[in-house]
C-alpha cells in the first residue's frame, strides 16, 4: 500500500536540523490541517500555497515530493 506524502514527510523530521526539508517536516507536523492522507501533487501544492506560511519556498515542497515519488517506485 502506498503511503501518503505526509507519512513520507514525517521521516524527514529532525528538530535539531536547519535543513529546509527537515524544517518543512517539523512545521507540517504541527499543522493540524495538513492533508495527512493526500498523495496528489496538485492538491498538496494548492493546500501549501494557500495555507502554509511556514514554507518559505515551494521549491522545498517540490524537492521533497520528488523524493517521495522516487521512494515509492522502489
Amino acid at each position: 500500500m502506498k503511503r501518503s506524502f505526509y507519512e513520507f514527510l514525517m521521516t524527514l523530521r529532525n528538530s535539531e536540523s536547519v535543513e529546509p526539508e527537515a524544517e518543512f517536516a517539523n512545521n507540517a507536523f504541527r499543522d493540524v490541517s495538513f492533508p495527512k492522507q493526500e498523495e496528489n501533487y496538485q492538491k498538496l501544492s494548492d493546500y501549501l500555497e494557500l495555507n502554509a506560511g511556514y514554507l518559505p519556498s515551494m521549491t522545498i515542497f517540490d524537492e521533497a515530493y520528488q523524493k517521495y515519488q522516487e521512494i515509492d517506485r522502489k
